[in-house]
Order: structure tokens, then sequence, then C-alpha cells
């Protein structure tokens, strides 16, 4: 009778250990493959990943073998035995989740998911054989094998990131070569089109607007080519390049991110740029890179790679990039609206509206010519000039260049203002929340004068020991703004509520939900005909508390 019920809960635990093994590979994919990452999110957020449920059932066996084998040892009874069995089949079955959680961002089985997947089931695979051969080095014995082997199969499932770990360890030099493989084919094509002219574009914030807007001006002499979306590394870049790139295409327009010292020469070296455009620096990714001073050192790569005869454009704004821009010594344009003098591109007269903005473009010539934009925000008007910059450098006219601006549409999720007809008017800022870009997007619904403001926001991250000061000041900010504010997670937004009672803001208006379906909910009894809503930042599953 026992052997039916080990059949049994056998096919129970190959069910709930391919349902963790999946969670923890979409985990790790949101956390780039990077196991120190995974690593770091496991302890911070160690109740996701062994939750209190898990850690009831795992520890629950614990015990209920232990007073097994005690009452084994007292009395062998195979009714002991099916007691055993069953509570281990209920407390396994009871871990596994029949519903589908709701996710922003679904597990994709690209083919590297799907060999890191291989990879961990023959890591347990090893674990069940090496299990197996402890059992058969054992005398034989029913009473002790079956929960002994159950409770070590136990072990394999709550242990389950960590044989992720393993899996993506064991799987590595596979990547590197595969990776190696379409970074070299990549690296030697774009190489065969002689007349192809290169953008790259780089900065803390501002880099995937300026990519779009820089496209959508050079449409006005060229045939342009961008990275899509936010494809800024070393694989996508080498994708774009491998699938999409041919000689129908004058321009290639690419976004270039990094995380380390170091990924900037990388992708520079791979992209080839002639020009490359500097858009900010600022505090972000500070986790992994410590300092801004890091940062400066990283962006600059992208100068550094350029060759004797390439274009450097820097924002000029930017203290960082001033005093970057100030120790090269290749060709270079400025841009900005401070210190004109010192400036080849320039804004002024700049109106900002709720609804878009106008704006007189000069060059250092004496030309000038208006400017009209859908775009909200003065910090967009650095990345208009950002791409005026770069199509002052390809030869466009201004008039072409005014032109072009225009036809700029907002980048989703960067500012975005949604009217869904209902009276309410949504900016979307969610991609990617940084102390820079939080503030310019409180400037931006300050200018809806006579509306009720209401913001939702999970707060920033990855600001290492500056982050809870920064939220904290953010906190401050939208006390002087908002009249509701939402706030996701109620340990990471902390320091913004903080914040805002520092301000003396009121209790009452500050509701604190958990997950961005709940703060969608209570929106819903909040809003009215009239009111702007702001999203700043959305986080991915990882961080849902």
């Amino acid at each position: 009778m026992s052997d039916i019920f080990l059949v049994i809960s056998l096919g129970v635990w190959i069910l709930a250990i391919y349902q963790r093994s999946k969670y923890f590979l979409h985990m790790i994919q949101l956390e780039g493959y990077k196991n120190n990452n995974f690593k770091k999110w496991i302890n911070e957020f160690n109740y996701k990943a062994f939750s209190r449920k898990q850690k009831y059932i795992f520890f629950g066996i614990v015990k209920a073998t232990i007073i097994y084998i005690i009452a084994t040892i007292i009395a062998k009874n195979e009714i002991f035995t099916i007691t055993y069995i069953l509570l281990w089949i209920g407390g396994i079955a009871n871990s596994i989740k029949f519903k589908k959680e709701k996710v922003k961002k679904e597990l994709v089985f690209t083919k590297r998911a799907k060999r890191l997947f291989i990879s961990n089931f023959i890591v347990i695979i090893i674990e069940i054989l090496i299990t197996t051969v402890i059992l058969i080095m054992l005398p034989y014995d029913k009473y002790y094998t079956y929960p002994l082997a159950l409770f070590l199969l136990s072990t394999i499932y709550y242990f389950e990131p960590y044989n992720m770990i393993l899996a993506n360890i064991l799987v590595a030099p596979i990547e590197k070569k595969i990776n190696k493989y379409y970074y070299d084919k990549a690296y030697n094509k774009i190489r065969t089109f002689k007349d192809l002219k290169i953008v790259g574009i780089t900065g803390s914030f501002g880099k995937t607007s300026t990519k779009f807007i820089t496209s959508t001006i050079l449409q006005e002499k060229y045939k342009v080519l961008k990275t899509p979306e936010s494809y800024n590394t070393p694989m996508g870049i080498s994708k774009v390049i491998n699938n999409d790139l041919t000689d129908e295409y004058e321009v290639f327009v690419v976004e270039m991110g990094a995380r380390n010292i170091g990924d900037i020469k990388e992708v520079a070296r791979l992209a080839n740029p002639k020009i490359g455009v500097l858009t900010a620096v600022g505090p972000t990714h500070l986790e992994t890179f410590k300092n801004v001073e890091n940062i400066m050192k990283t962006k600059y790569e992208l100068i550094e790679e350029l060759p004797p005869e390439g274009i450097a454009i820097f924002n000029y704004d930017n203290k960082y990039i001033r005093k970057l821009a100030d120790k090269t010594f290749k060709e270079k344009i400025l841009y900005g609206m401070e210190d004109i003098e010192k400036l080849d591109i320039y804004a002024t007269d700049l109106e900002v509206s709720e609804f878009g903005s106008t704006f007189i473009l000069n060059d250092r010539e004496g030309n000038s010519v208006k400017c009209r934009t859908k775009l909200l925000g003065k910090h967009n008007i650095q990345n208009l000039l950002a791409g005026a910059s770069v199509a002052k450098a390809l030869g466009l006219t201004l008039d072409e260049i005014a032109r072009g601006i225009e036809k700029v549409e907002p980048v989703p999720h960067r500012l975005q203002l949604i009217n869904p007809g209902t009276g309410v008017i949504v900016i979307d800022d969610a991609f990617n929340s940084n102390p820079i870009g939080a503030k310019a997007a409180l400037d931006v619904i300050s200018q809806f004068k006579d509306r009720r403001k209401i913001i939702i926001t999970p707060g920033m991250i990855e600001l290492g020991e500056q982050e809870v000061e920064a939220n904290k000041e953010f906190g401050k900010n939208i006390a002087n703004v908002c009249d509701y504010v939402i706030l996701i997670g109620q340990n990471r937004t902390k320091p913004i509520f903080d914040g805002l009672r520092e301000m003396n803001y009121s209790k009452e208006k500050i509701v604190v939900v958990n997950t961005l379906n709940e703060a969608t909910i209570k929106l819903q009894e909040l809003v009215k005909p009239g009111d702007v809503v702001l999203f700043e930042n959305d986080l991915p599953d990882t961080y849902n508390e």
C-alpha cells in the first residue's frame, strides 16, 4: 500500500519542483542571469524565495520526520509510514500554486532560458542520484528508506534557488562561447559598412529618449536604423546588427548602457561609432558603480573609443559632463541652456506648458529657428538639443531639424502624456526613475494648474548608500506638488513616507499598498475628472513585496 502512495508523492513532487524551478528561472532572468544580482535578490526578498508558508511546510516535514523516526524505533508500523507519506504529500501539494499570479513581465523561454532550465534539472537529477546512492549504501528497510527519500526530496525542493545558481555556474562557459560567437559576428559585419554613419549615445539617464529623438530628426535626411526599446548591452546590440542592419541604412543610432566600469568600452568597440553623445551623469546604479566618479569614467569610455576624426557631443548643462567636456581635445559640440556663450547648440525663449513646449533653437553661427514639441519637461528640451547636435554634425539644416523636432513623439513610459478621454490626464513616467528624472516629472505636473495631482510610485532603487536619503528628499518634493500619494511597497517606500511626514503632509492623503494592481484599485477610488495622475517608476516583479 505504501508503494502506491510513494508513486503519488513522486508525481506531486515533480509538479512542485517544476513550478518552483520555473519561478526562480523567471527571477534570475529578470536579474539579467547574473548570480550576484540573484543572490542579492534572495537575501533582500528572502520572504519571497522562502515564503512563510514554504518554511512552515519544510520545517513541518523536518519535525514530522524526526517524530516518525522516533516512533518507528519504538515500534515499526506501516500505518506510521502511510501517515507520514500522506502528510508529506499534503505539505508539498499545499505549496503548489494552482492560480497563476499576474506579473508585469512574463518569463520568456528564450534559448538561453531553456538551456538554464535544462541545466537546473540536470543538477536536480544529479542530487537525486547522490540521494539514491546514499540510500543504497544504507541497509534497506522500507520503514526508514521511503520517508528518508521523501525528506531528501523536500530538501531539494526547498533549496531550489541555490540549484538555479549552481546551474547558472555550470552553463556559464557555454553562454560565454555563444555570446562571443554573436559578438564577433556583429563586430565583423558592422565593419563592412564603410559609409555607415554610426552614433553612440550613453548617459545615466535620457539616453533612450535621446536615441528616439535623434533617429526621428535624422529621418528628415537619412534612412536610419536604431537599437529598439532599451537594447543597450553587447548582446542586444549584436542581435540588431546581425539581424536588422543592411546596406539600405545610412545611419545607425546605438544606445549604450552600463552597470560596471568597462561596459561602455565593450559596447563602443563593437558598434564602432564616429559620433558619441553624453546625455547626463548622475547617481544611478550606485550599487555597482559605488560613486559618481566611476560613472563619469565609464560614460567617458565612449568618447575615448571614438576615432581621431570622431565628434564628441556633450550636455554642457550637466556639471559632471562639463568636466569631461573640458578635458576633451577631440572635435566636440556642446549643447544646453546655460552659459550659452560657450555652447554650439542651445535653446532660448523656452515656454513649457502642460501639453508641450516651444523654444528657439540657436547655433554658434548665429542661426536660429522656432521649434515646437509635444514632449513634456525642461529635461526633454536637453534631449532634443542632443538630437539637434547630432543632426547638425551630420549636415542637417536648422529648418530640417525643426521639422524633425515637431514630429518627435513621446517615448512610452518616459513622461508620456495619456488622455484616455475620461477627463483624467495620466502621465506615464514608469521607466527607471532617478532623482533628477523624478524631480523633472514633479516639475511637469506642477504645470497643470487648478487640478488635483496624484502620484503613484514605488520609489527609486539602485542608488547605493544614497538610496534612503534620495527617496526621503523625493517625499519632500512630492509634498510640495501632489494632493494625494499612493506608495507601492511598505518597506521600500518608508523613506518617502518619512519625507512626506517631515513636511507635515497629511497621513490621510497617503495610501500604502503592496502591488501596482492594488495601487490601481485605490486610484479608482480617489480619482475624479480633471485630476492629473503621475506614475513615477515601475519596478520589476522581483521587487514586489
